[in-house]
């Protein structure tokens, strides 16, 4: 597994699937420019929408250990915006609302693998997915490959893939029954 911010779905189902991720080797990895490492895509109104944590330009070859957040412009607060105005009609934004905002509301990580990390560590505990009884009871269970309910879908469609915090607004608890 790699670093990923707000990764989509189809990572946490690897993740479901390797019931592990390798922590030293997540860091020891090569950071790539224009990857899922510093960007995810969310639904909005208007149809996908890219979001990018900008960084410090690494040196090439950089390890993503290295790799520092910018604070360069107001890109949390924009993230944050973003967030709300695209979920907060959904059926659990306000129930997930304030695991999410201390990552926008704070400037306590200066390193893009650590605010990712930490990202992760809220999803797979408000998904469950951090029980290891709950990843051996998957590995024997039916998952669904369905669509589930967007906010924007009679709009634009369903977007397959998004950010797992798509799944997590529209579905709550139940989002663990689609990866």
């Amino acid at each position: 597994m790699y670093s990923a911010y707000l990764a989509p779905i189809s990572y946490y189902r690897t993740f479901l699937r390797e019931c592990a991720v390798d922590a030293q080797s997540v860091g020891d990895e090569r950071w790539q420019k224009q990857t899922l490492r510093n960007r995810c895509y969310i639904d909005s109104p208007s149809g996908p929408l890219s979001l990018t944590v900008p960084v410090v330009h690494p040196v090439p070859g950089a390890l993503m250990r290295d790799v520092r957040i910018s604070d360069h412009g107001e890109w949390r607060h924009q993230h944050w915006n973003a967030l709300c105005s695209s979920y907060r009609q959904t059926p659990f934004f306000d129930y997930y609302e304030e695991d999410f905002r201390p990552f926008y509301e704070e400037r306590r990580w200066t390193f893009l693998i650590d605010f990712n990390e930490e990202l992760q560590q809220t999803v797979l505990s408000l998904t469950g997915l951090d029980d290891e009884r709950l990843r051996t009871a998957f590995e024997t269970s039916v998952r669904r490959e369905t669509p589930y309910h967007q906010m924007f879908a009679s709009r634009h469609g369903f977007l397959p893939d998004l950010s797992i915090v798509d799944l997590l607004f529209n579905m709550g608890p139940e989002s663990v029954f689609w990866l």
